[in-house]
């Protein structure tokens, strides 16, 4: 794969790039934030340091996302909870914390490859995620062209995820937006409406659980067997 490399550490850098091209990857490096945006056009797989001398690396990832579906796994020191958090809902598709084995490196961004390509984030009204298709301004959803009738809930469940494809939605948020209610974390409702959308669509990975984290719209979809 084409991988661009964002850090800024030169010897890390070098180190990383060595280590991917010696598993068949062509590598670009970018130290700086401005040239990761120029450069995450021309690429297959994006490596991101959050720690980046012009801009936060959370910032680099959530512009990245205004139109771009290109794989991202978020490569840096920061430990937190909240910092893992933030980058899972920011639209990274995984989160490995420095430092770390090549090894590892390599088996996730395989497994984020395996996962296949998440969709493009939504410049109208229509988001369709393999033959899944959310009409936002009509509340209609068609799988094969086949309607789905949900309830009214459950489709401002799907609306929410689909309005930001890949961006993580934590239980609260949703509770918050779509129930009016975020202290009803504990409720088991949510996760009732959740499985009905899996259910009615027949999709189960139409929308994905991070467990701990929340749920976001799942990335392409395949008819069951």
């Amino acid at each position: 794969m084409r991988v661009l490399l964002v850090e800024d550490d030169d010897r890390l850098a070098s180190a990383l790039t060595t280590a991917l091209a010696r598993h068949g990857h062509q590598v670009r490096r970018a130290g700086l934030a401005v040239d990761a945006i120029r450069l995450a056009g021309g690429v297959d797989f994006v490596l991101l340091d959050l720690g980046l001398p012009d801009m936060d690396g959370l910032d680099v990832l959530r512009r990245l996302r205004r139109g771009s579906a290109v794989p991202v796994i978020v490569v840096t020191a920061r430990t937190e909870e909240r910092d893992v958090l933030r980058g899972l809902r920011s639209g990274a598709d995984d989160y490995l914390i420095k430092p770390f084995r090549t090894a590892e490196l390599m088996a996730r961004m395989e497994a984020v490859m395996r996962r296949g390509t998440r969709p493009m984030p939504s410049r109208g009204h229509v988001v369709s995620v393999g033959d899944v298709r959310i009409d936002l301004e009509t509340r209609q959803v068609t799988v094969e062209g086949e309607p789905v009738t949900l309830t009214r809930r459950e489709f401002d469940v799907l609306a929410l995820l689909a309005r930001e494809p890949g961006v993580v939605r934590s239980r609260e948020e949703i509770l918050d937006e779509v129930w009016g209610d975020p202290l009803l974390s504990a409720s088991r409702s949510l996760d009732v409406h959740v499985a009905g959308l899996r259910s009615k669509t027949g999709r189960p990975g139409l929308v994905e659980t991070l467990r701990g984290t929340g749920y976001r719209l799942g990335p392409a979809l395949e008819s069951p067997a």
